[in-house]
């Protein structure tokens, strides 16, 4: 009888041991799931350069370790140039209590910011003066739940290539959307620029890529040469604009490599990708605890030459040695 009151009061504490420890692992599990972050990224549309910036964003994340699908969670929104579906994409992060949201393109990151608060984390990923769009306060100190990635356009070096490939020409035109804050930022800096070295210049506007092949037939009758800034709605509708422009063999010199990928002549570029990517990086500091407030922008300015050699044969354009060289070298050539 003894041993029958030793076996069950052993088999009762068995039972309760693997109870406990059933309902701790269980406890572990839940506990684990909680920990994987949801990342939110919205983009305003398809077009190379915002793609290269989504690819190295998500390419920063996992150089801090964060890997899609093991340890964090990516919600990609994709709004297709429809401010409705910003509105509503954003809305369902903030709906969802993501741990963190990633803009790529300002309208998209104005979108974050309207549900945010001051609260969940916003990373700008290469959006064209942060302050001025009013996301954050200064670069150095934006002062709230908002930092993240800057990609000014190297436009001094960029004009100088217009000079040096183009020293003939009279006037140089300049197209942008006018809805598109980074792109009217750059074109009337742009334009700035060369009112001071007295080159003349001729702005164009476009309200969405359907007006790109009208104005452009316009601009191509009126100037020498054309300078696209780095301008979502001009770098979606590239495409349509060099094929106007080289039907009157008027080069056209672009902002972001992408864009001399889709027909541009060249550009002294910095890389979309290494835009996405340091702000994929910062996610991951901010993710891992560092706050936003005092986490400075970065700009990545530092660029490379891109040029398009099929492009330069179809105009009957002689690039420098030296900047072919250094695209070959340094920067990319696309044939």
């Amino acid at each position: 009888m003894k041993r029958l009151y030793g076996f069950i009061a052993a088999l009762v504490i068995f039972l309760g041991v693997a109870f406990f420890m059933t309902q701790n692992n269980s406890s572990n599990t839940a506990t684990t799931k909680k920990k994987i972050p949801t990342v939110g990224i919205l983009q305003l549309m398809t077009h190379p350069a915002l793609d290269q910036i989504h690819k190295g964003f998500v390419a920063g994340l996992k150089e801090y370790g964060y890997t899609p699908g093991k340890n964090i969670k990516i919600d990609f929104q994709n709004a297709q140039g429809d401010q409705s579906n910003l509105k509503t994409m954003s809305t369902k992060f903030s709906n969802e209590k993501v741990s963190l949201m990633a803009g790529i393109a300002t309208p998209a990151a104005q979108a974050l910011a309207n549900v945010a608060g001051k609260k969940t984390p916003v990373i700008l990923a290469g959006i064209t003066n942060p302050s001025g769009s009013g996301l954050v306060k200064t670069d150095k100190h934006p002062g709230a739940n908002i930092t993240g990635t800057s990609g000014e356009s190297p436009l001094e070096k960029q004009l100088a290539l217009i000079k040096t490939v183009m020293p003939n020409a009279k006037t140089i035109g300049i197209i942008y959307t006018s809805s598109d804050h980074g792109g009217t930022y750059n074109a009337k800096k742009f334009a700035a620029l060369c009112k001071k070295e007295g080159i003349n210049y001729k702005l164009y506007t476009i309200s969405g890529t359907n007006d790109m092949q009208q104005v452009a037939e316009q601009m191509v009758s009126q100037v020498d040469a054309v300078y696209a800034p780095q301008d979502n709605e001009v770098a979606a509708a590239m495409k349509t604009l060099v094929e106007v422009a080289n039907k009157s063999k008027i080069p056209v010199f672009a902002a972001a490599d992408t864009m001399v990928k889709d027909g541009g002549l060249a550009s002294y570029a910095i890389s979309q990708y290494k835009l996405g990517k340091v702000a994929g990086e910062m996610a991951a500091q901010v993710l891992r605890g560092r706050k936003t407030a005092n986490f400075p922008v970065k700009y990545i300015t530092k660029g490379e030459y891109v040029i398009n050699t099929k492009e330069a044969k179809l105009l009957g354009i002689t690039l420098p040695d030296d900047i072919v060289k250094q695209a070959q070298s340094r920067g990319e050539v696309f044939k």
